[in-house]
């Protein structure tokens, strides 16, 4: 089998003998051309791997039946949203692009990406932790974990404050009092929400938070780097530790064992997220599960039944799905060490 860019409509028309026209009544699934013919081009363009431009195409049906999804970068979360949304978009009839904006995450990337993929390349778009939220568009859009609340664009989010609540809970019920924390983004409401769920927990146990041990950090391995020193190093280390992310749980293992110190043995470890590499570490990271592939597959699901009722509904009310979170205990935490 052949695929080559530069096939156009005219090769697979030579190909199989038939007009340009007929080749194009096949790839629209118009009526007119015997069931022999349909199958030959068909076969042909398999070989040839053509593939109909979807500008063409879009300008023809107003429709392109692609669902595209746009992030800021692609790492662990982002890869297992992708691969629900992989999943939930077959037999639906639309094909799925990723459109990688860079990992800068300059404030309002998205909007300049968004003119270029509505209305010629997509029919809907997906945004992965957007930076802004615009109000109502004519081009559909789902947002997953934005930054800011209140958005009358759909949104797919998880549980962050009870996860992080849920998290915190975990290390107080195993008798740990000096728990320290890892803070993603500030910019993120996600972020935001599951250092809320730490305090409340404290609260919750009438404990104050001591703010020596609350570190920022920013959703990446790298930026876990200085936070994890910092709080590994202080003249009395926390015996626990819940960061806001799996990359950043990870990191501050890695940092552990540099500086001799044992997990679970001399210190607990939560992430959130559960990535597939949490499960691999040594030992195998405690999380809070948020579903990411989940999120993913509901997007889609939203965002396709956007665009097949757009423009026949008025006004209704803001979507905004919460997907439940859940504890995973592994063997990444444990009691307390008995103080000598």
């Amino acid at each position: 089998m052949t695929f080559d860019a530069r096939v156009t409509i005219g090769d697979v028309a030579a190909r199989a003998e038939v007009s340009i026209a007929t080749v194009s009544r096949v790839v629209n699934g118009r009526y007119g051309v015997a069931p022999a013919t349909v199958s030959r081009v068909r076969e042909v363009i398999a070989e040839l791997g053509y593939e109909s431009s979807l500008v063409a195409r879009s300008l023809r049906s107003q429709r392109t039946n692609v669902i595209a999804i746009l992030v800021s970068g692609i790492e662990p979360f982002s890869a297992e949203l992708l691969k629900g949304a992989a999943l939930a978009v077959e037999d639906t009839g639309f094909e799925l692009i990723v459109y990688s904006g860079g990992t800068k995450r300059q404030p309002g990337w998205e909007r300049r990406h968004l003119a270029r993929l509505s209305g010629t390349l997509a029919d809907g778009t997906i945004l992965v932790a957007p930076t802004v939220l615009t109000g109502r568009s004519q081009h559909p859009i789902v947002a997953v974990d934005p930054h800011v609340g209140g958005s009358t664009q759909p949104v797919i989010e998880a549980q962050n404050f009870e996860g992080a609540l849920a998290a915190t809970r975990h290390l107080l019920g195993l008798g740990h009092r000096r728990i320290g924390f890892i803070g993603g983004r500030s910019d993120l409401e996600s972020a935001r929400r599951r250092e809320a769920g730490y305090r409340a927990a404290h609260a919750e146990a009438g404990l104050p938070v001591d703010e020596e041990l609350v570190a920022e950090g920013g959703f990446t391995e790298l930026s876990a780097v200085d936070p994890s020193r910092y709080l590994l190093t202080l003249p009395e280390p926390p015996t626990a530790v819940f960061s806001a992310n799996d990359l950043m749980a990870l990191r501050l293992m890695r940092a552990a064992r540099e500086l001799g110190v044992s997990i679970p043995t001399d210190l607990s470890v939560v992430g959130f997220d559960n990535i597939p590499e949490g499960a691999l570490g040594e030992p195998p990271l405690t999380t809070v599960d948020q579903h990411v592939q989940e999120l993913g597959r509901k997007a889609v699901q939203v965002l396709v039944e956007l665009i097949e009722h757009s423009g026949q509904h008025g006004e209704s009310e803001p979507i905004h799905i919460t997907l439940p979170t859940e504890l995973i205990v592994r063997r990444s935490t444990a009691p307390p060490p008995a103080r000598p």
